[in-house]
């Protein structure tokens, strides 16, 4: 006897290989479609003869429902199916439970990954009323075998009980709510090509809503009722099969279904379409950039032309005329949108395109474009061309809406999801949907640049003072806040070109200040904050601040106060345009120092560092008073400080080492016993984030690398170190640390870390192996080379030690035992973790830096030490 679900199986693996075998081949596939096709008639086919051998006739009706009901099966989809039974008398059973269970089974031994329902048509009437994901997979049904007259019946009466309008608002709000659970972008850094804004779900959504008011159930049938124009449907189609194919290619290589263009897979999918990785003079481009790049711009315009089939139907279901009042001879305002007065004024009349971005800027109510609009600037695209971006006329619109007092940050965000700012600046069209696999950013170019735009944008509006209470007080003080928005603009604008991208992007923006007639002394500006707007946070997060030469030479470089606060406004909402996770409170008290001492060594206040540290110990013993500390208690520390520790501490820091480290002071005199108990304080940061923790203990050369073991096993992260060793032989140690650790609970953070540090300190031996953490998905698919570089100082007596890599745990101890084996002081730590790249600072000295040859050796173990492994 013919197993018949074992037959199928070998049969459907084979085809199924054949095709597969053709979606990781390049160029295999001409039409995405008809792969789509072949699939769901395997499913038929296989179904059918296992409905044949279950010898169920016309007793009840088998129905494909969903993706596979529209003809669209993907490699490793479900295939779903009803079971539907006719109506029969109470106590009438039309099959036999045990059947339908059998027949189920026999499909999964075939090989079909089943979703089944078994119901009656009353039944899926009454489950589609509850759940509008049933009602929507059952609009899609299509009739495989059995009753044809129960099918028919079926599909009147789910007909008949539709109502459009609420499905219409159903799926609508159903939309909403999973773009927001995709941010709002599809330029995700691993979108869902299903699920995210602008992915093939949006279509699919188009389709249900339009299928339901009776428009139509392909693309041709929305442009013959008007819903789409012919071009329109072009794209549409092309952009479908681009997203298909991507999808489809992402379940083979996969082997499951994989909606998610995953960083593991990206760069195998971008070879199943024949890319490759390319370099060309300085700039390279790697064969994942080219595929997300080629993905944005297809859910870009999925996204475009969706919200125009979209508002189309919803005009359709709800005829009402909207009240439309003129706002001058070539706009109206209707229902709160901007709408044309003919659908050729663009043709017509370029100059309008602009306008109407300034109109919405200008006009109160409205917060929006009318579909009419919408789909006049999707086909006046070709008007766009370089005469356009070089139009006197149009440079003065676009410098009205960047003065404009309300308004800017939606209309630039409107002017790139319309793609008209990419098409009027040629230069921002490059930049659309470019990825940036450096382990820091999480958005595109062109959303990072209007996210950091937003932000300054943000410190000029009072509503938002209370995020960054500094640059809103800087910001009032501005006069020109278009100045800003235009170095926004433009600040990475040249990334991905190869070269510097600063330099690049200076070039550029003097170019759009000479065509925009913008002033000499507002252009000089805009150009040096476009090409230095990454130095801030170099000086501010890797030198030492406490260095009168460094800010000497920051401030030389900077040259006035203007200069200073418009590059601190920039840094900040740059910083914060990158991730989420890439600031943090710490990073904003380095900023914020370094701004206020270089302001007042641009007004001819350098300090003398004689004064500061005097000036120090005045505000710290002030704060010790009020702390009731006995009389000179704070001398027996301060007497085995140095110069060093007063600058680097603030008056307050100073103040708490004093209060809780002067009862530990040995006697001045008395031996260091080096097997006295250390004494670890900590205490909220004051900045507003994570722990403060001092360290204070008979010197060692491994300390550093033993707190760092510490930190590590604990899971804090260590953002500032600083290191002194007092006269007396002990070592003061000040740590920054965050951690994600409940903030409720940090009375009992502070004293385990008290009480667990110290103990760690106080155990001898060899310091323990470091563990090799794992490291993310993106940094194995993205790795980055580790560079190390060590620079002396003028007189050759410290070296800045500077190191980037991809961040894992244990890090900084890997680091730290390197620098303890080879016998090397550490004064300063400064841990910047960007996204999931770290740049580390330190300032070490020793005997061994001064020899060539051991430079290179521990440069070269501190590499190994810090190379990301699995």
């Amino acid at each position: 006897m013919i197993d018949l679900p074992a037959t199928l199986r070998e049969e459907l693996r084979a085809r199924k290989s054949a095709i597969f075998e053709r979606l990781r081949t390049p160029g295999a596939v001409r039409n995405v479609r008809t792969v789509l096709r072949e699939l769901s008639a395997l499913a038929d086919d296989a179904l059918r003869r296992l409905w044949q051998a279950a010898d169920f006739g016309s007793e009840l009706t088998l129905v494909a429902v969903g993706g596979y009901g529209r003809g669209e099966l993907f490699p490793c989809s479900d295939v779903d199916v009803l079971l539907l039974l006719p109506a029969l008398p109470a106590g009438q059973e039309a099959v036999a439970p045990a059947r339908l269970e059998a027949f189920i089974g026999q499909c999964w031994d075939a090989g079909l990954e089943i979703g089944s329902s078994v119901r009656s048509i009353d039944e899926c009437l009454a489950e589609a009323a509850k759940d509008v994901t049933v009602q929507t997979a059952m609009l899609e049904a299509r009739w495989l075998c059995g009753d044809r007259k129960l099918f028919t019946q079926f599909r009147e009466r789910f007909s008949a009980s539709l109502d459009a309008r609420a499905f219409f608002a159903a799926k609508s709000q159903e939309m909403r709510h999973r773009h927001q659970k995709h941010d709002d972008t599809p330029y995700a850094l691993e979108p869902n090509c299903k699920e995210s804004p602008g992915g093939l779900r949006d279509l699919h959504t188009v389709r249900w809503v339009a299928q339901a008011a009776g428009l139509g159930c392909s693309w041709e049938d929305y442009a013959r009722n008007g819903l789409a124009t012919p071009f329109e449907v072009q794209q549409l189609k092309r952009n479908e099969a681009v997203l298909s194919l991507i999808r489809a290619r992402l379940h083979v290589l996969a082997n499951r279904r994989e909606d998610r263009l995953v960083f593991d897979l990206q760069t195998a999918v971008a070879q199943s379409f024949g890319l490759a990785s390319s370099s060309g003079g300085m700039s390279q481009r790697k064969a994942s950039e080219a595929l997300m790049r080629r993905y944005y711009w297809a859910a870009k315009a999925v996204s475009q032309l969706t919200e125009i089939l979209l508002l189309n139907i919803s005009e359709r279901l709800h005829p009402q005329a909207a009240e439309c009042t003129p706002i001058n001879e070539r706009f109206f305002e209707k229902a709160g949108t901007i709408e044309i007065a003919s659908d050729d004024l663009y043709e017509r009349e370029p100059h309008a395109i602009l306008e109407t971005f300034l109109l919405y800027q200008k006009t109160v109510g409205v917060n929006g474009l009318s579909v009419r609009t919408l789909r006049a600037l999707y086909n006046a695209r070709h008007v766009m061309d370089v005469r356009f971006s070089k139009d006197p006329a149009n440079h003065a619109t676009f410098m009205r809406m960047l003065k404009e007092p309300r308004g800017i940050t939606h209309a630039m965000r409107l002017l790139n999801r319309t793609s008209v700012l990419g098409r009027y600046l040629r230069v921002f069209r490059r930049i659309v949907g470019q990825m940036q696999h450096d382990l820091f950013h999480v958005y595109t170019v062109d959303q990072h640049i209007l996210m950091v735009l937003r932000n300054v944008r943000r410190f000029f509006i009072a509503e938002h003072a209370h995020e960054y209470p500094f640059c809103s007080q800087l910001a009032a003080g501005w006069d020109k806040p278009w100045v800003l928005y235009v170095a926004a603009l433009f600040h990475d604008i040249a990334k991905g070109r190869g070269g510097d991208h600063s330099e690049l992007g200076a070039r550029e923006v003097r170019r759009f200040c000479r065509q925009h007639g913008i002033e000499r002394e507002d252009s000089k500006l805009i150009e040096f904050l476009v090409a230095e707007h990454l130095v801030m946070s170099t000086v501010a997060q890797k030198q030492d601040l406490s260095d009168p030469e460094v800010i000497a030479a920051f401030a030389e470089r900077v040259g006035n106060e203007r200069y200073l606060t418009a590059l601190y406004l920039l840094t900040v909402a740059d910083i914060r345009g990158t991730s989420p996770r890439v600031w943090n409170a710490w990073k904003g008290k380095l900023l914020e120092d370094l701004y206020r001492a270089t302001a007042r060594a641009l007004g001819g206040r350098m300090p003398d560092p004689d004064a500061v540290v005097e000036a120090r110990k005045r505000e710290a013993l002030i704060e010790l008073k009020l702390n009731a500390l006995p009389f000179e208690a704070h001398k027996a520390l301060w007497n085995t400080l140095d110069v060093s520790y007063f600058m680097r501490h603030d008056a307050g820091e100073i103040a708490w080492h004093a209060k809780k480290l002067s009862r530990f002071v040995p006697p001045a005199g008395v031996p260091v016993d080096p097997l006295a108990a250390p004494i670890v304080q900590a205490r909220l940061s004051p900045v507003g984030e994570g722990l403060q923790v001092v360290v204070y203990t008979p010197d060692q050369p491994d300390l550093f690398a033993r707190i760092c073991g510490y930190f590590d096993q604990a899971s804090f992260s260590i953002l500032d170190a600083r290191v002194h060793t007092a006269s007396n032989g002990y070592a003061l140690d000040t740590f920054q640390v965050v951690t994600t650790f409940l903030a409720e609970h940090y009375r009992e953070l502070i004293a385990m870390v008290e009480s667990d540090l110290a103990l760690t300190l106080s155990r001898q031996g060899e310091l323990p192996a470091p563990g090799r953490g794992r490291v993310s998905r993106r940094v194995r698919s993205f790795p980055i080379e580790p560079r190390v570089n060590l620079t002396p100082d003028e007189k050759a007596q410290r070296w800045l030690l500077s190191i980037s890599a991809s961040d894992r745990v244990g890090l900084l101890y890997s680091v730290a035992r390197v620098l303890a084996r080879h016998h090397l002081n550490l004064q300063l730590a400064k841990v910047s973790t960007l996204g999931e790249r770290v740049e580390d600072s330190f300032l070490i000295s020793g005997a061994e830096l001064r020899g060539p040859r051991a430079q290179m050796l521990i440069e070269t173990e501190l590499r190994e030490a810090v190379r990301a492994q699995d």
